[in-house]
């Protein structure tokens, strides 16, 4: 019963950025909800575990960021490129708004699954280095290296992106 309530206290608390973090690794609101969704499910017989970690936010995170890397390994699940794009059901007309944001987000998802989730958990959730490796399961050298390859991809893609509309 106490870690039920444990577990119900920090899905309260924390899934408003577990979803944050999941749609900027996944780019699509419903994958991310299913995201952290089958993650907290894989993470419940355990909960003892994880909220005996001296971090269980990074625990989960890290339980996310392997999730997104291994749901995006699969062949089965990857997205591919249609010729026409279905119409929006939604009014609201973001694009002129979000301009900006959405061509960080197309070079983000043009970037490998560990880079891309380097560069979300350390600018986007504001994770330390140290915290993102841990998350990782890597070196905290390898996380900068991911970011520093990261960066400089999304750099050139915006520099190539802007010659052609130049």
């Amino acid at each position: 019963m106490r870690s039920e309530v444990g577990f119900a206290e920090f899905v309260r608390q924390h899934t408003p950025a577990l979803v944050r973090t999941a749609y900027l690794l996944t780019g699509n609101g419903p994958a991310a909800e299913e995201l952290v969704q089958d993650t907290l499910v894989r993470l419940y017989p355990k909960w003892d575990r994880v909220a005996a970690a001296d971090a269980p936010l990074a625990y989960v995170r890290r339980a996310l960021t392997n999730g997104f890397i291994n749901h995006s390994r699969r062949a089965s699940r990857r997205e591919y490129a249609v010729a026409e794009l279905p119409e929006s059901i939604e009014e609201y007309d973001a694009s002129a708004r979000l301009a900006d944001r959405d061509e960080i987000w197309a070079g983000l998802r043009r970037l490998p699954e560990r880079q891309r989730a380097a560069l979300v958990l350390r600018f986007f959730d504001d994770v330390s280095d140290e915290d993102a490796a841990a998350a990782l399961g890597c070196r905290v050298g390898t996380v900068r290296s991911l970011i520093s390859r990261g960066l400089a991809a999304l750099r050139e893609q915006m520099a190539a992106d802007a010659g052609r509309t130049a």
